[in-house]
């Protein structure tokens, strides 16, 4: 099918170079346009408690969050001063004409010691807008920034939404800074991993390709629902990323086959080895991908369709674009060579078909197979211990820099403001009577962690409780008190729904935790199915995933050793909180499981294709020197598309945000683990001690799979009665 595929690609190349030139001219002029669409926000489930107990409260009593906090300090005396007593309250009246304003609370015209510091010099003001949506709000705020100062005081500004806005504004700052770092590292790298200029260009060619075609179907994706601000940041990190591996797997694979053919039949032989891997690679990591769909948080949903749009724009364009190019280059994308030290050398040696580097590593590893696969899991096993520590915990101010000023708010809330709470729990009461509202009020009361109680709003039946509680908003006495709150036993007839900040971080925690399984086997399943398709093998694709998953473990234990521990917290600078967000560890896990799986990929293709058949498949030294040959064959492309893809990754390790840092962090550690310890020394290792096993399926899955790729044959050993020599399968790379 692909050969067919390559000689209509060969055949329509200037077509095809047209529609791509379309599409990047409707990607730079619409698609571009998608940041405008981007919703902020996206952590929390809307049909969760919480979420539920937010809408009944803003339905029945009115907008009540407080959005925005204002402190100001007076420049000489004390807020208790007449002349800023009078400038604030001015200011107030101000904003409570905006219509952008629900309410402004201030200590002038309260007196609640919470809003007063102790030392007299500042006070907070608290504002809630208008509107009940995260996106309006955010414009609401722009809106009412120029009336915010009040003469003879400065001013800070923070919380929530100010929050919300430096973050979106940071995150797509990150992209232009993670793209300015990345390209011209790619562009480097790709000219010594090719040693030519021409062919170093076509990857960013078809990564730019990926990033404008994935940008343009994520803005279609928000025409029907919503997308979160950090869908760009995966689209610039999986399309670009991927679009490099694919297209280095294509190039190296087609300047390998004009080695033989002319350049129309080797685009054709390229297509039908190395493009059955990239075809078979970029749907599982779009399968892997779409299992972020199952979850109700908008945030993880939309980096699912942002991811998946990259990735298959990424694959779809390496497969379509990227041999249109090189049949219209022909020969001359070896053109404009760059002399590096020793690629005659390398060159000559490949050639006379002599062992490599690579082959020697695997050799090695063959001579002692268990001892080298035990020493690799005992080392991901340490590097996993961390995990073992992990908590989590919803994200606060600290996922910014120290000197953000909606962080500084924060702090000096907490450090200078006596009493209150800085995020109280806040729980709806819907159809109760006086009575059963102050004993609704007193059995919280004796809720372990809970320090005050107090009716907030009130409207006929229904009323709002905030609820104060001992330590950090993120800590597990408050969550402990959401628990407790809710296990208490309503009174007849009355609704309870507890919400606010903590609670939504339960809640949040308590969403991920039932999709997990769920997303576990939809990525086990979509390992399983298209490995074996691609193999016929019913025990590679057990074999992957646990690899996957222990390679990921590994990861993941350096990701906490510094990230929640605050291991190099200096020298990344961050600020460590004790926990992880709970959504970044799972946006990084189904990242890394395709991945993962993508490089495996490579690596098996290639030994399936050495792999020997008939009479020699039974000889022990056959089987190694497949292995061998196909760690040579591929572990220089495993190694520079891991590289590759980790200069893209450690583009966004320079995010403030430190979610974003912990994105780009994380994945670098992890290629780095999965490129060397895991494909380079264990594969090897357990392919060995597998021998013709790997290879095995039952007769009735391998007679489906023959009938859905008749082409296909089993490498294994000839059976009794069967032919000694059997057709072997393309080669994948």
């Amino acid at each position: 099918m692909l050969s067919t595929w390559g000689r209509l690609l060969v055949r329509f190349r200037w077509a095809v170079i047209a529609a791509s030139v379309v599409v990047v001219l409707i990607g730079g002029a619409w698609g571009g346009g998608v940041f405008d669409t981007l919703k902020s926000g996206g952590f929390d489930d809307p049909h969760s408690e919480s979420g539920r107990a937010s809408a009944r409260i803003a339905a029945d009593l009115g907008a009540r969050d407080v959005d925005v906090v204002v402190l100001y300090t007076a420049r000489t005396g004390t807020v208790d001063d007449p002349a800023a007593t009078g400038a604030l309250r001015t200011a107030a009246a101000t904003l409570r004409h905006r219509p952008e304003v629900a309410n402004v609370t201030t200590y002038t015209e309260t007196g609640l010691p919470s809003l007063r510091s102790r030392d007299g010099h500042s006070t907070g003001v608290l504002i809630t807008l208008r509107s009940l949506d995260d996106d309006v709000k955010n414009k609401q705020y722009k809106a009412i920034e120029a009336d915010l100062d009040v003469p003879g005081m400065t001013k800070q500004v923070g919380g929530v939404v100010p929050l919300a806005v430096v973050t979106d504004d940071m995150a797509k700052k990150d992209i232009s800074k993670g793209e300015m770092i990345a390209f011209p590292l790619l562009l480097v790298l790709l000219v010594i991993v090719f040693s030519g200029v021409v062919a170093a260009g076509m990857p960013l060619l078809v990564g730019v390709l990926a990033i404008l075609g994935a940008l343009t179907a994520t803005r279609v994706i928000a025409e029907f629902t919503d997308v979160s601000t950090f869908a760009a940041n995966t689209i610039t990190l999986l399309g670009l990323g991927l679009a490099v591996d694919y297209s280095l797997l294509i190039v190296s694979r087609y300047r390998k086959e004009l080695q033989t053919h002319e350049p129309a039949e080797a685009v054709v032989r390229t297509l039908a080895t190395a493009g059955r891997t990239v075809l078979v690679s970029g749907l599982t990591v779009v399968l892997a991908l779409s299992s972020l769909l199952i979850f109700p948080l908008v945030f993880l949903r939309s980096i699912g369709f942002g991811g998946m749009s990259a990735v298959f724009v990424a694959m779809i364009s390496s497969l379509t674009v990227l041999p249109a190019l090189l049949a219209v280059l022909g020969r001359r994308i070896n053109s404009w060579r760059v002399p590096l030290p020793g690629r005659r050398r390398r060159e000559a040696a490949a050639a006379a078909g002599g062992g490599g580097s690579w082959e020697r590593i695997a050799h090695t590893v063959m001579r002692r197979p268990v001892a080298y696969a035990v020493g690799v899991l005992v080392i991901l096993a340490l590097f996993a211990t961390p995990f073992m520590k992990v908590h989590f915990a919803g994200s606060d101010e600290r996922v910014l820099p120290k000197n953000t000023e909606a962080r500084i708010v924060s702090q000096r809330l907490a450090a200078e403001f006596p009493g209150g709470s800085e995020a109280p729990i806040e729980i709806y009461v819907g159809h109760a009577d006086a009575a059963q509202l102050q004993q609704l009020v007193r059995d919280i009361g004796t809720v372990t962690g809970v320090t005050d109680v107090k009716v907030a709003a009130q409207r006929g039946t229904s009323a709002m409780l905030d609820v104060g509680y001992r330590g950090e908003r993120t800590g597990d006495i408050a969550y402990d008190a959401v628990r407790g709150i809710r296990a208490l036993h309503e009174p007849p007839g009355v609704q309870v729904l507890v919400g606010g900040r903590p609670a939504m971080d339960v809640d949040r925690l308590a969403t991920l935790g039932d999709g997990l399984p769920w997303m576990l086997g939809i990525m086990a399943a979509a390992t399983f199915v298209l490995l074996f398709l691609a193999f016929g093998s019913v025990v590679l694709p057990l074999v992957a995933v646990v690899m996957n998953l222990v390679s990921i473990a590994a990861s993941f234990g350096v990701i906490i050793w510094i990230f929640q521990m605050g291991h190099l917290s200096g020298a990344f600078d961050f600020t460590a909180t004790g926990f992880l967000e709970p959504t970044v560890p799972v946006l990084i896990l189904a990242t890394l499981y395709g991945l993962a799986t993508d490089y495996e990929l490579f690596l098996v293709s290639a030994v399936r294709e050495a792999w020997p058949t008939g009479a020699a498949a039974r000889t022990r030294d056959a089987a190694g020197h497949a292995i061998a040959g196909g760690l040579q064959k591929t572990g220089r492309i495993i190694t520079a598309a891991a590289l590759l893809l980790g200069v893209v990754d450690a583009g966004f390790s320079t995010s403030g945000i430190v979610f974003t840092k912990m994105i780009g962090i994380g994945m670098v550690i992890a290629l780095i683990v999965d490129a060397t310890l895991v494909r380079v020394v264990l594969m090897p290792a357990v392919l060995r001690l597998l021998g013709p096993a790997a290879w095995w399926a039952p007769g009735p899955l391998a007679r489906l799979r023959g009938r859905a790729d008749p082409g296909a044959r089993d490498p294994g050993p000839a059976g009794p009665g069967e032919p000694e020599e059997r057709v072997k399968e393309p080669d994948l790379v």
